[in-house]
Formats: structure tokens, sequence, C-alpha cells
């Protein structure tokens, strides 16, 4: 039986300046339906859903909805509020959270008439208690957003876009930061709910997770509609040649020899008052060439371990050395100096200073270079050199060196980051959910260039919330639940997300 239409796209069109970011897209939805939307990094796929949710308004074509009589309604450009009424919901790529707000208010905030006398917390709760329980997807409540961990922050955005009965759900990412269990548990969850009318687009860089869950897979490049077709006759060949129009070798670990110890940790104790974000009695050394995985669900002390690594708090007991050299008071300055490189885990917020151009970014941690600055002043001659040769050398793409680096791309930001720090031939790379948000391309080229510096005798710590990555790239792994490590053998996705739940027996 032929399925009812929910969303159409007709020739959805957008450009910014001499760019074309979508080049009039038609897109099919139909009820109880998941399609998947693939594509590189700046491919189309962010702007033509914004579209979509009216936060752009295009230069071209419709947006068309049911209108829960089996006909079909254009949307008004550039109207959120329309899309929302339509019952749109939409899980951001970045988050779209009030900070100073508790998690309760940003989950209501929206979804109340604007003059009601007053406000019914209690149902909002019990709807609330009971999507988390439906989900597995559970954050504190009563929390202000501002003291959450990233990952807690995308939890909220799923159960806010659930929280208002939408028809259709645009997932960004959705399952970035959860353990295997909880990522199966949703994607149950979401079938059940699909199997009853929902419909889903659902953008993901996990290819086992779209083949597993997506009915129907389309594909952009370029701004671009390069192909659609049934997740029955896919598989990752088919995919990665409509991405890129080619093949894209995975990297694969090799074996090195393993060197001189690099980073120790003897009874590291960083105590906050929450487990959640506190690092108890670590001990460990990491050894030259080898890529340490730290796994676990965010939000169970990675932030503090990162944190520690990058000079930015120091640790209550214990002692942390670097080529053997005890660390007193560390500083982010002192930890560079002393060989650390750190690719950190917001590139937006932590990783570049957005309203500086490409070439002022590729320079941020050699300000004391002479080459780059003497006596106060830039040489910008070198900095334009230096970022032109980056550039070049890492592909990072984008309007020019001169230019904002907030008009990059994600994947481009990870790439002038990539560069800033390996260039400088760190001795310890802190890998911090280094592809995350990225296309699968540009996540292998962002493995590649790791295990060249693992080869190169770097020794690599990876914390990452994508199981699929720490498997693929680490040599030892570690799981971190409530601020300890537990080091294991295993290489089985549920014995390690046992662990990672807090089940180490």
């Amino acid at each position: 039986m032929e399925k009812t239409p929910v969303l159409r796209l007709r020739g959805l069109t957008k450009t910014f300046g001499p760019i074309t970011a979508a080049d009039a897209i038609d897109l099919t939805l139909h009820q109880g339906e998941v399609l998947a939307l693939l594509g590189e990094n700046g491919a189309g796929k962010t702007t033509l859903m914004n579209m979509l949710f009216g936060h752009y308004t295009p230069d071209g074509g419709t947006v068309e909805v049911s209108d829960f009589t089996g006909g079909m309604i254009t949307l008004p450009a550039g109207q959120p509020q329309a899309a929302i009424d339509a019952g749109i919901g939409m899980v951001h790529q970045h988050f779209t959270l009030a900070e100073n707000l508790s998690v309760m208010d940003n989950i209501m905030l929206g979804s109340e008439p604007l003059f009601a006398l007053k406000r019914d917390r209690k149902a909002a709760r019990d709807k609330l208690r009971k999507l988390m329980e439906d989900t597995g997807l559970h954050v504190p409540v009563d929390a202000r957003i501002g003291t959450l961990s990233v990952g807690e922050r995308q939890r909220v955005e799923i159960l806010k876009a659930l929280f208002r009965d939408t028809r259709i759900l645009v997932l960004d990412e959705p399952t970035a930061v959860l353990t295997p269990q909880e990522a199966d548990g949703l994607f149950i969850a979401l079938r059940e709910i699909v199997a009853r009318g929902l419909s889903i687009v659902f953008i993901s860089h996990k290819l086992r997770e779209v083949l597993a869950f997506s009915d129907h897979i389309a594909v952009l490049r370029h701004g671009q509609k390069v192909g659609e077709l049934p997740t029955s006759e896919a598989d990752r060949k088919a995919i990665a040649r409509l991405m890129v129009g080619a093949e894209n070798a995975t990297p694969q670990r090799a074996a090195v020899s393993v060197g001189a110890p690099i980073l120790g940790f003897q009874n590291i104790t960083v105590k906050t008052g929450n487990a959640r974000t506190s690092l108890n009695d670590l001990s460990f050394m990491l050894h030259a060439g080898e890529i340490l995985g730290i796994a676990g669900v965010s939000g169970n002390g990675q932030s503090a371990f990162a944190q520690l690594l990058s000079g930015l708090i120091t640790p209550d007991s214990g002692t942390l050395s670097l080529q053997g050299v005890a660390q007193e008071n560390p500083t982010p300055k002192s930890m560079i100096d002393s060989g650390v490189g750190r690719i950190p885990e917001d590139r937006h917020h932590d990783g570049v200073i957005s309203t500086m151009s490409v070439a002022e970014n590729m320079v941020l941690e050699r300000l004391d270079d002479p080459e780059i600055q003497q006596r106060g002043f830039l040489n910008k001659t070198a900095m334009a050199e230096n970022a032109k040769r980056l550039s070049a050398d890492y592909d990072v793409r984008g309007p020019g060196i001169t230019a904002r680096a907030t008009l990059l791309s994600g994947g481009n930001i990870q790439k002038l980051i990539l560069a800033r720090v390996l260039d400088r031939d760190p001795k310890l790379i802190l890998a911090n959910q280094p592809t995350r948000g990225l296309d699968f391309g540009a996540a292998a080229e962002v493995n590649r260039r790791l295990f060249a510096a693992r080869s190169n005798g770097a020794a690599v710590v990876l914390i990452s919330e994508d199981l699929d990555e720490i498997l693929q790239l680490s040599d030892r792994i570690m799981v971190m639940h409530d601020g300890t490590l537990t080091e294991t053998d295993s290489r089985d996705r549920a014995e390690i997300g046992l662990i990672m739940a807090g089940q180490t027996s």
C-alpha cells in the first residue's frame, strides 16, 4: 500500500553570496518513514533543514506539509512558528538552549500559551518523566543548562523536541553521546513511535546506525541531491560513492613499537563535590606510539580529565608527569610548552575565536614564536604564509585565510585545529571528541592524522563517546564512569557498554 506523504520539499535553493548551499533540492517524506539524510560537511544538509524549519528563507522553492486531512499546505517561508504549528520538531546539531534556565524551563519554553494565567509544571514534569523512561535519556530536571555537560545538553535537545508532540522530527546526530545500549534503546523507542505514525528525518555520520534505523536514504553533495535509494538496497560502498564520488578507504590501525613513557597519572584525584565531574584516584602510564581510548557516557568525569591535561585545573592530590617530569601547578601555556597538543571537545567554543580570521586562529598557540611576533607586533606576512601552507596541507576549505573562522563549516574548523596542533609535532595529543559531527570522509582524515602522529612517536589520549571510533583507533581502552577508570581488554561492544553503565562485574 502506498504511503501518505507528510512532507515535500520542492526545488529548495539557498545561496550565501557566491556560494550555493542548496541547489533546487527535492525530497519527500512519508508517514511512518525514517529518511536518512547524508552528505559531507558543507554538503547542504543543515542549510536544507534550516529552510524546512523556517530559520532560513529560501531563495527559491517551497516546503509543503500534510494538513491533517490528507491534503498538503505550503508553509510560509522563514517562519519557525509555522513549522512548529505544523508539527515539525528539530534537534539542531548545535545547541539552542538558555544556559541560565533549568532543564524543565528549557523544555517548557515556548510550549505554553503566551497569556496563560499559570504554568502547569506538574503535568509537564509527569510528561517529561515518562519521556525519559521511554527513551532512556535521563537528565537532572532541575539543574541549570549551564552546569550540564555537552552530552547532557544534547539529551535535553532531543527531549525538548519530543515533548512538543511532533509529527515530523528532524534528528541531527542524536546518538553522539549515548552508550550502545542507550542508542539501541532510543531507536527501539523511536521505532515504536514511528509505527504509530511519526516521521523522522535522520542526519547521522554513523553508517551502521543509518543502515540499521532508516527506511530510505538521500545523499547531498556540494548543495545538490545526488541520489536516493531504499536502505534495503544500500551498503557502505554505495553510500561512499554517492557522498564523495568515490569509495573512501577507512584508515586501519597498524602495529607500531611502543616507546618511552610520555604521560603518567599517579593517584590523581580531583574533588568537585560531584561524582560526575570529579576524578577518583586515577593511575596509569601511557607510552610513545600508543593511542589510549577513553570510552564512557558524557558527564562521567571526561571534562575534568581533559581540563587536567589542558592545564585548566590542577589535581587535589596525586602526581601528573610528562616525559618523566612531574608537572607542578600546570597551566595551559606550561602544558603546551611541555609538548601537549590539545584538540578540544567543543571546537566552536574552545577551539577557535570565531571573530578572528583563519590566519589568526592558526597562530594562537605560537604568539611567543619570534617568527610570528616580536616586541608586541605581529608579522602579518608570516601569518599569511603559515595559513596558506597549513590550509593546503590539511585541506582547510572556506572563503579564505582572511575570513572569520565562524564562516567555516564544522569539518573545516576541525581541520584548522588539527593543523594548528599537529604542526607543532606534540609529544602528547589530547583528542577530545575529534570527529564529533564530521562526515566519514572528514573523520577518516582526522583518524589518518592521528595514526600518522602515533607512528611518529606521539602518545594519543582519545576521549570519545563514539564506541566505534574507540574500537577502531585505540591500542588500549579504558572506560570512565563516575570519575573512575577501568581498563579492559574486551573489544565487544556489549561488554564495554555494560562497563560504561557502571556494571564492572
